[in-house]
């Protein structure tokens, strides 16, 4: 009986690694979605994140129009990548408002002034409360709202060339 307590450290130290070597190999999905799709818009009042554009407020996401409400940081490098994205979607007639997270706003119109500015609103969310609200996991992320303030879209990271012709759908058929 003595014999076989001596193996038993090394039984559990093999069913230990094997879950472990199991948790590793299995490809798990770490994106988290936001529960707020298909949900109006929370209550939220933001001040203006720089003198140049006006504050942003749950209210201005319901003019009928569907738009782009874009969650970004003046110190996140996919921000930067997304840059001329979201000047193509303006140009191509999308009203983008943003949420300035965790940021300054010296830092903010530095970044605006170096990568372009596509935004008609943005609001300071200093303390992420808003973004957090909205079941945002990180920056850059980008809404999509309907005219009546409803989230119909969330896309997760930066958007990229090959996404914007699926944004622009999605806005369409949001009308």
């Amino acid at each position: 009986m003595n014999r076989w307590l001596l193996w038993l450290p090394l039984v559990l130290f093999g069913l230990f690694f094997a879950a472990v070597a199991v948790g590793l190999m299995t490809p798990k999905d770490n994106i988290i979605e936001s529960k707020m799709v298909g949900k109006p818009m929370p209550e939220f009042s933001l001040p203006a994140a720089i003198e140049q554009r006006p504050a942003l407020s749950s209210s201005d996401l319901v003019d009928g129009k569907p738009k782009l409400l874009n969650i970004f940081a003046s110190w996140c490098l996919p921000c930067i990548a997304e840059a001329p994205q979201l000047l193509e979607l303006q140009k191509a007639g999308v009203e983008i408002h943003a949420i300035a997270s965790r940021d300054t706003p010296e830092d903010i119109a530095n970044f605006l002034n170096r990568w372009g500015n596509p935004y008609s609103r943005i609001g300071s969310d200093t303390t992420s409360s808003v973004q957090l609200e909205l079941g945002s996991s990180g920056v850059p992320e980008t809404f999509v709202i309907d005219g009546n303030g409803i989230i119909v879209h969330q896309h997760i990271g930066d958007i990229r060339p090959e996404h914007v012709p699926e944004l622009l759908e999605i806005l369409r058929d949001s009308q």
